[in-house]
């Protein structure tokens, strides 16, 4: 390490970090990122000081090593934390609810007579037609508006049947 080389530096960052500082805030549109731009360089330049051919570069390097820092801060995904004075979006819904949901529903479905149960699973959750549900199961139109009828009553003991009987999304 060269002491006449730590003294020039040092003497460099008295005299223009004012100056760096307000390049910063140029680059930056923020005087604490400036700041903070500042000294991320400063620190980058000390450890290269050694390999600058003289004084005067040092100071044009710094501020390519400002401009390339800043660069990437822009180009990092998360821009970090920004005081607000209002949460900006609302609190997420609990995903225990739906797994609870969930877990009754099934409970509830298991309780019905296997025809009964295949119906409304075919009719909500599969969203057929009535009348291919009749096709599938081999029985009258009058037979599965019997067991929905009755399904969504059992479930409605349970009550579930808002869970059920909304029609399923067909996903795309």
């Amino acid at each position: 390490m060269d002491p006449g080389r730590d003294r020039e530096f040092a003497d460099f960052v008295d005299g223009r970090f004012t100056a760096l500082q307000r390049f910063g805030y140029l680059l930056t549109g923020e005087w604490h990122l400036a700041e903070d731009l500042v000294q991320t360089s400063l620190t980058k330049v000390w450890f290269h000081r050694n390999s600058l051919r003289s004084g005067n570069a040092l100071e044009s390097y710094t501020r390519t090593v400002m401009v390339n820092t800043s660069t990437q801060w822009w180009r990092r995904k998360w821009k970090g934390e920004t005081p607000t004075e209002h949460l900006p979006e609302p609190a997420a819904p609990s995903e225990y609810g739906v797994v609870d949901d969930r877990d009754l529903l099934l409970r509830a479905l298991a309780t019905l007579p296997r025809r009964t149960r295949a119906t409304l699973v075919l009719r909500y959750f599969e969203d057929l037609p009535e009348s291919e549900i009749a096709q599938i199961m081999g029985c009258s139109l009058g037979t599965v508006k019997s067991n929905v009828s009755r399904g969504l009553a059992k479930l409605r003991e349970h009550h579930l049947v808002a869970a059920v009987s909304a029609p399923a999304q067909k996903e795309g």
